[in-house]
């Protein structure tokens, strides 16, 4: 999808005459899920005005949704020189890296104590979902990589959704979409030599079977992979 497509599509429906807070909502995830896609490159300068316009809504949840977006770390902004799509760098990549595998074992650990049955089968369940999702779409195919992507994205989730702290949650959704940035603009294709549905399948039997120290390990070496390999890619662009 182009960025004119995106800037050209329509707000799933929401009236922009709801309250300011559900539309910001949307517009951010929506623009957000464009960024983590490459679908907006890096540096890409958002015209505010073009984006209202065919977005079909007001200044003041379209400015609320790149405050949001702003402060998440998907956007910059300089005075005089409006808001504009994060760069990447070596050095971005690997404080989100560090940041994940500090905070995303905490969360972990938090999710493993206070994880009922009901968490279990939620992660049995997106497991599945991951699993019946082919990690090696036809790039062209839209629809299929996004599949998987969701899938991906709903059993990380999955995992830490038990940790019963809001704010952790919120930091490592946040770390998990920046990095996830990384690996779609420069790991288009699955790494030869790594099979990431075996380590997660492997990190998702640990978590469920309670083994603690076993599921922290396994996900800092998971996300540390993926790091180090995004990285690699992003050294050869």
């Amino acid at each position: 999808m182009s960025i004119d497509q995106i800037f050209n599509t329509d707000v799933g429906g929401d009236d922009p005459a709801r309250p300011g807070p559900t539309l910001a909502s949307t517009v951010a995830e929506r623009l957000r899920a464009a960024i983590i896609a490459g679908e907006i490159a890096p540096g890409s300068k958002v015209n505010i005005d073009r984006v209202r316009d065919h977005l079909g809504v007001s200044l003041s949840p379209l400015r609320e949704a790149l405050s949001r977006l702003y402060s998440e770390g998907f956007l910059t902004f300089q005075d005089n020189r409006g808001y504009r799509v994060a760069p990447v760098s070596d050095d971005d990549l690997r404080q989100i890296v560090k940041l994940r595998v500090h905070l995303e074992p905490l969360a972990l650990r938090e999710s493993i104590q206070h994880g009922d049955l009901e968490w279990e089968k939620l992660v049995r369940l997106r497991l599945e979902e991951l699993r019946a999702s082919p990690r090696d779409p036809d790039p062209k195919d839209s629809r299929a990589v996004e599949i998987w992507e969701q899938a991906h994205r709903n059993f990380h989730s999955a995992l830490l959704s038990a940790c019963d702290m809001p704010l952790l949650l919120q930091f490592t959704q946040t770390l998990h979409d920046l990095n996830d940035r990384y690996r779609r603009l420069f790991l288009a294709a699955p790494y030869p030599h790594r099979d990431t549905l075996a380590e997660h399948i492997e990190l998702a039997t640990a978590a469920v079977e309670r083994r603690r120290n076993d599921a922290i390990a396994l996900l800092k070496r998971h996300i540390e992979k993926t790091g180090s390999q995004a990285l690699s890619a992003l050294q050869r662009s």
